[in-house]
């Protein structure tokens, strides 16, 4: 089972796609069959999947970290790159795993070339720091359905498998060994950067990041809200947002994003933006 030591007593299990010096790190609870950063394996990048502390194989705690359990997973992210001999590497994630996104780019901006943050919030500070996860689990907050009338025939088929293959998952004995405990079941990771405490001041660090982000969300996200994509957009220096109209939190379109996404690092590379070069 692939491990790396991040730190004394911790051990963050990684699955390893394509290879070369294109590198990119994705941290979240779990990694399915499909995703984004599978997908940029078709452009060149060497993708590194970590699971985060506390969740699946890599070390489970019995440790809270209150408002900085974000601030832990891009620690490990970024040990692990030490371990691994990467220097400066793309960092990518979803939802929770944009969470840890934010910290990295905060607390580590030497190391990153750009941030694919997808559905990425953050949440807004002045509305608490309880995750959204822990709201839904208490009855705060009812999801919805989405109301989009996407009709993709192979995006529905996508989808009904995808679902078909949770319910596998959540049926089988490995997930059962290493998911299904009450370490897991009790860990709330808040919201990201919480100890900001307000939304003045998550404003104003995201002012100070300088790294390159590409946000993409979906129109119909009841949990990376659209105003909240676009205040992120608004305070970011070097941003651009996507936003896939009639798609909620969960945006499947991979090869999409992925072609979006290396569009994105191409001109970063290139210009140090996120725009084709200009001829004058």
């Amino acid at each position: 089972m692939p491990v790396i030591e991040t730190e004394k007593g911790i051990e963050i299990y990684y699955e390893e796609y394509g290879n070369g010096d294109k590198y990119l790190i994705c941290s979240q609870q779990s990694h399915a069959s499909h995703s984004l950063e599978k997908e940029l394996v078709k452009y060149g990048f060497h993708v590194f999947l970590l699971t985060n502390r506390g969740f699946g194989k890599s070390t489970h705690l019995k440790e809270d970290y209150g408002d900085y359990w974000y601030d832990r997973f891009a620690d490990d992210v970024v040990h692990f790159a030490d371990k691994m001999g990467i220097d400066r590497f793309v960092y990518s994630g979803a939802s929770h795993g944009a969470g840890c996104g934010w910290s990295v780019v905060k607390n580590y901006p030497e190391r990153v070339i750009c941030f694919f943050a997808v559905v990425p919030g953050p949440h807004s500070l002045d509305e608490g720091k309880m995750s959204f996860k822990e709201m839904v689990e208490k009855g705060l907050v009812v999801l919805k359905e989405s109301t989009s009338h996407i009709d993709d025939p192979a995006l529905l088929e996508r989808r009904r498998l995808a679902k078909e293959e949770m319910e596998q998952v959540f049926q089988s004995e490995e997930y059962r060994k290493y998911y299904d405990v009450d370490e897991v079941k009790n860990i709330h990771y808040g919201r990201p950067l919480a100890y900001l405490e307000n939304e003045e001041n998550l404003k104003a660090m995201l002012q100070m990041i300088q790294t390159p982000v590409l946000i993409l969300g979906g129109g119909d996200d009841p949990i990376s809200r659209n105003d909240l994509m676009v205040r992120t957009m608004e305070n970011l220096p070097c941003c651009k947002l996507v936003i896939y109209g009639g798609f909620p939190h969960g945006i499947d379109i991979y090869e999409e994003l992925a072609f979006e996404a290396n569009r994105f690092y191409e001109n970063v590379t290139k210009t140090g933006y996120y725009w084709e070069p200009v001829n004058v």
